[in-house]
């Protein structure tokens, strides 16, 4: 049975190289360590292209792969790890390189891993759960990993997804920025998932039951949760209140939770499935950071299309959470790189962007800022931030707006969505 396992997902490996590729954005950066012993580990959400982008690092190398998302291997204290470790290099050969899918469906994965690293093996792990990376990889693969994090596409892979080279000549031609802002609108309404983009599926259909999917398979089922509605519930809550600011207790209140503990928990649950994302206050006090409202986004703007209850999108929200996504797909971690602020006036800064211990940028979010007193409300914000934080790096990011604007001796920098997207 196992035999038949390999061989088969050997056929669905060929399979998926042949199909055509959209390069990823991290691709460059993750080649330069396909050599080094380190232990590659690609994660993210299901669906966005883990598998694909992990078999195309790999593919000028002779190379097994497992996929452990399956249900025909055996049942996990039945699955003899020698044995398949056999069945893998009668299938490909004598080669060191090896991709294992989804590797957090393996019970102690981790140990096997580690033995595989000692004996040589240069290793490719893909995974989707964030707990990978924060406690199990932490603490089983301290110093022997490199995490590269896959979310759904980017706007550049869009575009390259499109076939569509926006050059400044190009540009200046009304009906290509035309095309351009199209583009992005269609990104910001229905995300950035691969199958979504490539193959023009209906984003409502198709990303309504994946979440539901995800849910279940990475949530529900695998942290055995009982009370499946309770934390469905939450799920679509926070994607019908996205960017806003919420605080456990009063979700507990609003969703009917009996302890706020619990309500904690499922939340935690949602972040390890990179469902939805937690972002905390900025603030030197530790006691402040702990006790302020977060603020939540979804991993994809598709889910908020396809899960939000209101009839009408809410542009400037989906804006919001598409800037987030962006920041985080850039490398940033939330709470670590990447918080919101609230100056001592109570005006608030969507987004305070740290290197280190230095503040390097604040970011504001606005669709609209034709109105003076929008304007003035954006731009009060960011200047007082930028004083009390000593930053002078201050952006609001419009839909199509491109100005700088001199105020109080710093420069504010309007810049239009679709350029910050490509910068």
């Amino acid at each position: 049975m196992l035999k038949s396992t390999v061989l088969k997902q050997k056929q669905e490996k060929e399979r998926l190289l042949s199909l055509p590729y959209i390069e990823r954005t991290k691709e460059e950066d993750a080649k330069k360590w396909l050599e080094s012993d380190l232990i590659k580990v690609v994660l993210g959400p299901r669906r966005a292209g883990k598998s694909v982008f992990s078999l195309m690092l790999l593919k000028d190398k002779q190379f097994a792969y497992l996929n452990f998302d399956d249900e025909s291997l055996p049942d996990e204290d039945k699955l003899d790890l020698d044995e398949l470790m056999s069945e893998l290099h009668q299938a490909y050969g004598d080669t060191k390189y090896i991709l294992f899918d989804e590797i957090q469906n393996l019970s102690k994965w981790e140990l096997f891993v580690n033995r595989l690293h000692r004996e040589g093996y240069n290793l490719v792990l893909t995974g989707s759960n964030a707990r990978l990376l924060s406690k199990e990889l932490a603490t089983a693969l301290t110093g022997r990993h490199i995490p590269i994090q896959i979310l759904p596409f980017n706007f550049k892979e869009i575009l390259r997804a499109k076939e569509y080279e926006p050059t400044s000549d190009k540009l200046l031609l009304p009906e290509e920025k035309a095309k351009l802002l199209g583009f992005l609108n269609e990104y910001m309404v229905n995300g950035g998932y691969p199958e979504v983009v490539i193959k023009n599926l209906d984003p409502r259909g198709y990303l309504d039951v994946l979440f539901d999917s995800l849910l279940f398979k990475d949530v529900v089922k695998r942290h055995k949760i009982r009370f499946s509605e309770q934390i469905d519930g939450l799920g679509s809550y926070l994607i019908n209140n996205v960017a806003g600011q919420y605080s456990i207790r009063k979700l507990a209140n609003i969703l009917g939770f009996k302890s706020g503990l619990t309500l904690e928990r499922y939340f935690s649950y949602l972040t390890e499935a990179y469902l939805i994302f937690s972002l905390n206050r900025h603030s030197a006090k530790v006691g402040l950071r702990l006790k302020s409202p977060k603020k939540a986004y979804v991993v994809d703007n598709g889910f908020i299309t396809a899960k939000a209850v209101q009839h009408s999108p809410n542009t400037g929200k989906l804006m919001e959470n598409l800037v987030f996504t962006e920041i985080v797909k850039r490398g940033n971690e939330s709470n670590r790189e990447v918080f919101y602020y609230k100056t001592r006036n109570d005006r608030e800064v969507d987004f305070v962007v740290k290197k280190g211990i230095e503040v390097v940028e604040l970011i504001q979010v606005s669709y609209e800022v034709s109105n003076y007193d929008v304007e003035e409300r954006e731009v009060k914000a960011l200047l007082e931030a930028s004083q009390e934080l000593n930053v002078s790096n201050l952006t609001i990011i419009t839909w199509n707006e491109d100005r700088d604007v001199e105020k109080n001796g710093k420069t504010i920098k309007f810049k239009p969505l679709w350029k910050w997207l490509l910068a």
